[in-house]
């Protein structure tokens, strides 16, 4: 056998044994990209964060947050969607670019465009008022509202917000009229509640719970099917007869379209142990959130449910593009 023909037959041999391994290289096999697109230090970032913090040992990589702002999370979600599908670029956000903002603005992306990796944690926001509020109960809540038409506010997260919409699914079923004011966020909402310029808290938990442990206030509506413990006079939307309408506002872990399935599946074990870790839960449950630690499929059900919803929703309103 001449030379050339035994070094042709070593070339293939390697070419045969290397493949395999080349085809199973190991996942993740460098840092992963989480984009989050909110600045840092608020309710997603830290939820994020953590959540990847505790995901790296299951990955055995380091997992970098890089924040991209704008757009109502817009910018960093099409980041998200445009990235190589190869596992090693993720987005982690909350519901308001997936399921609302699409609706209300132009969006690079479809739903069609990125794979659900797991729902972290939800939490459904609560609607307070002073104590010399005519009402103590939830449905007391409601009948007060319906009698005065237009006269009360609240306070919101924003024009097509998640509290403004979960209000607005909740009172438009129920035919109650009132008027929201847009704020920066739940802690802005807080001080211009307290201050009297607006009449009811339309928010996150967090926030308010001081206010109605020294009994200053009192929460009357929580936007959930089921009661919260931490405020049993908050009546829950299946005592107020419409228990599909509720929003959550929740956190997640979403990915390009294209991500091998078995890279996926890698992912979603990762994060959801993450979720599950008493670390996650002893941060989320003080604040009211539920830890949820749910599949990927799981979550897409979620997101295709809610994103039909919002739409129907803020059709309804007036809010599409």
């Amino acid at each position: 056998m001449s030379h050339s023909i035994r070094t042709a037959l070593l070339v293939v041999l390697l070419a045969t044994t290397c493949a395999p391994a080349a085809a199973q290289e190991k996942f993740p096999s460098r840092p992963l990209e989480v984009i989050v697109p909110t600045p840092p230090g608020g309710g997603t970032d830290i939820a994020i964060r953590l959540l990847a913090e505790l995901a790296e040992p299951a990955l055995g990589q380091k997992i970098v947050i890089v924040n991209k702002t704008g757009g109502g999370g817009l910018i960093g979600m099409a980041q998200v969607v445009q990235a190589k599908p190869d596992g090693h670029t993720l987005g982690g956000l909350w519901n308001a670019p997936l399921t609302m903002t699409p609706h209300m603005q132009p969006a690079p992306y479809k739903p069609t465009d990125y794979v659900a990796i797991s729902l972290a944690d939800s939490a459904p926001t609560v609607f307070c008022v002073k104590k010399e509020f005519p009402a103590n109960d939830g449905k007391e809540f409601i009948e007060h509202l319906k009698k005065n038409p237009g006269k009360f506010t609240y306070g919101n997260d924003g024009v097509g917000g998640t509290i403004h919409l979960s209000a607005e699914r909740i009172f438009s079923k129920l035919g109650v009229k009132t008027r929201p004011v847009p704020f920066g966020g739940a802690g802005e909402t807080l001080k211009n509640y307290l201050g009297g310029h607006v009449d009811i808290y339309g928010g996150s938990i967090t926030p308010i719970l001081p206010y109605i442990k020294d009994g200053s206030n009192k929460c009357l509506m929580v936007t959930s099917s089921e009661k919260l413990v931490s405020m049993p006079q908050a009546a829950s939307l299946s005592e107020l007869g419409v228990p599909d309408t509720g929003t959550a506002l929740w956190h997640g872990i979403v990915g390009p379209k294209g991500i091998p399935a078995e890279r996926v599946a890698i992912l979603e074990k990762a994060f959801r142990e993450a979720a599950r870790s008493d670390k996650f839960r002893q941060y989320m449950e003080p604040r009211g959130i539920k830890v949820e630690a749910a599949s990927g499929a799981d979550f897409r059900k979620l997101i295709d449910s809610e994103y039909a919803a919002m739409g129907d929703l803020m059709k309804s309103i007036g809010l599409t593009k």
